[in-house]
């Protein structure tokens, strides 16, 4: 971050999805309102924190893949939420000290954090923008002073478009940042789905709206719309508690049952 930034004024009397997401994961950077909607979820669906803690691991896999024998050294990551170790950072810079990672987020209580994201190592780059992911061509322009374009760039969007609607732009928001992309780069994308709980996720985004957010679920299909024109890697568009667990360290048992969120790794040719 650079300049003067904004004050950040963080509402605590509605419930925040990536503060909800941190309850689910065991932070602490969570207020009682958002513990309240979780243990509604909760109610209806036992393993929400499971699936948080699956999509979280997928980010971590999906990067030491890439970071690792795909040999990308540029990561943009929208939709940050708020940090839990280890970081994408942390994950690609073990892999190379010199890796550039750019952090992208509007949320203020995201920016209120966002020094923990900036402890990256001397050879590299660790950066945060704050932007709206809406707004990619904003993105695009910023990241640009950081990231060489002209390069193979890992772009994650880790469970960020199921709060894009389709009417919103969800599509063309992908569009736009995958086409600014060099060949070679990968997109890292997951996404809520009720392909395999439609009950339970029904009633999840009923008691999320009702707090005032706008969740979509969507299809295997309709996830592998946003992945058009890239060569998915094995294996493909699956559950995120599936995709490549032979890339898993240290991982603990999750128990049993359906993670309702697609995951997915695309590269550009």
């Amino acid at each position: 971050m650079t300049g003067t930034e904004p004050a950040v004024r963080i509402d605590t009397t509605r419930p925040h999805p990536a503060r909800v997401y941190d309850w689910y994961l065991g932070g602490k950077d969570n207020y009682p309102v958002d513990e309240a909607l979780g243990r509604q979820i909760m109610a209806i669906d036992t393993g929400a924190p499971r699936a948080a803690r699956s999509n979280r691991r997928f980010m971590q896999r999906a990067t030491r893949h890439l970071a690792g024998a795909a040999g990308i050294r540029q990561f943009l990551d929208i939709g940050t939420g708020i940090p839990t170790e280890p970081n994408l950072h942390q994950i690609a810079q073990s892999f190379a000290p010199d890796a550039r990672v750019v952090y992208v987020d509007n949320d203020p209580i995201v920016l209120a954090h966002a020094e923990a994201l900036l402890r990256g190592t001397p050879e590299g780059v660790t950066e945060y923008l704050q932007a709206d992911a809406r707004e990619p061509g904003a993105i695009l322009e910023q990241a640009a002073r950081l990231l060489d374009f002209d390069r193979p760039i890992a772009l994650s969007l880790i469970a960020l478009l199921h709060f894009v609607a389709d009417e919103d732009g969800a599509q063309e928001l992908v569009d736009t940042l995958v086409e600014a992309l060099a060949p070679g780069s990968c997109l890292v994308l997951s996404c809520m789905t009720a392909d395999f709980e439609p009950e339970n996720v029904r009633q999840g985004i009923e008691r999320y709206a009702a707090g005032g957010v706008t969740l979509v679920a969507r299809t295997r299909a309709e996830v592998g719309g946003f992945f058009k024109g890239l060569d998915l890697l094995e294996p493909g568009i699956v559950s995120v508690k599936d995709w490549r667990p032979d890339l898993a360290r240290d991982e603990a048992p999750l128990g049993d049952g359906p993670v309702s969120l697609y995951g997915g790794v695309g590269r550009k040719l």
